[in-house]
């Protein structure tokens, strides 16, 4: 599947190309999963230009599930039919076939599909960082917007797990139902005294993970208790919150962004993706999937992400 100019999903077009060789160091993977991430759908319309060089005509997608048909040289042979989930930085998962560095690669362990663990790849990782980041402990109140979203609904399971009363912002009676099943108190944000109902149920958040970010973040800001911890690392109302400065630091409320974060290395990211799919197949996070897709209707997929249709993650399929 190719951008072939930035613009609306129907800029997604088909396209036939020969089958990719793996260079040195790399592997063929045939695909049985990819997933579809709200960034996609924004660099797909030419957003985000500042961070990401992605100029079309651009084959999309970075995390992809399936398996090693093929091996480049130097290659531990190990891998050949091996189960795997790997991401690639961009360079283009929408794809049947796709090339991969051996060093990106994790075994998918007995008792996880494929579908799962490209989801855990984004979605889990982040998670995992945010929430260790947060520190968040037993008896704290934390507030997660945009609560149905894939990694969203990670951080609800790592912060219910971690002891803390959560809360779960979201739009629609079928997102706020999947906040219930996740263990988290549903608040429906587009309920003009949403703030004031989480104020009610907790008091004030010491933890906010603001994935919504536009006016939903700015108005998360104000359920926040003193001294509380804001995480920002989603834009899926306009673009990030902007909050005001000053009054957090009088309030003593600190804001981290995702890009502020200590980045790992790609060794600590594999570790963390790997702990994440051993925690999955555990059975003690599971990942939101929403939708499936045909890779032919990658399309689809992105029109329903940008109409809000789906609750959780949508992965597009072989």
């Amino acid at each position: 599947m190719q951008v072939t100019t930035f613009g609306g999903p129907e800029v997604l077009s088909v396209i036939e190309k020969a089958d990719p060789v793996p260079r040195p160091g790399q592997v063929l993977v045939r695909m049985v999963a990819v997933d579809v991430l709200f960034l996609d759908t924004r660099l797909r319309q030419g957003w985000g230009q500042d961070y990401f060089e992605m100029n079309p005509p651009y084959t999309p997608g970075d995390g992809i599930a399936g398996e090693v048909v093929a091996l480049g040289a130097d290659v531990d042979p190990a891998w050949l039919d091996k189960k795997v989930v790997a991401g690639t930085d961009n360079s283009g998962t929408y794809a049947e076939l796709v090339a991969v560095e051996e060093t990106e690669l994790a075994l998918i362990p007995d008792g996880l599909d494929e579908q799962a663990a490209v989801v855990l790849l984004h979605d889990a990782t982040i998670a995992m960082r945010l929430v260790d980041h947060a520190a968040v402990r037993a008896g704290e109140r934390v507030l997660v917007t945009a609560a149905a979203g894939g990694a969203a609904s990670i951080i609800v399971q790592l912060a219910k797990a971690a002891g803390a009363q959560v809360i779960g912002a979201a739009r629609g009676e079928g997102k706020l139902g999947l906040v219930r099943t996740l263990g988290a108190e549903p608040v429906d944000y587009s309920a003009p005294e949403w703030v004031e109902e989480v104020r009610e149920l907790t008091g004030g958040v010491d933890v906010i993970f603001d994935g919504a970010g536009g006016a939903y973040g700015r108005a998360a800001f104000h359920s926040a208790d003193n001294g509380a911890r804001i995480i920002t690392y989603g834009a899926s109302d306009e673009d990030f919150a902007e909050i005001d400065a000053d009054e957090a630091r009088r309030r003593d409320v600190t804001i981290t962004g995702l890009l502020e974060i200590e980045q790992l290395s790609r060794h600590q990211r594999k570790n963390v993706l790997v702990k994440a799919l051993a925690e999955a197949a555990a059975g003690h996070i599971t990942p939101a999937i929403g939708r499936t897709f045909p890779l032919e209707r990658a399309a689809d997929a992105h029109t329903a992400i940008e109409q809000r249709e789906i609750i959780g993650r949508a992965v597009l399929r072989a």
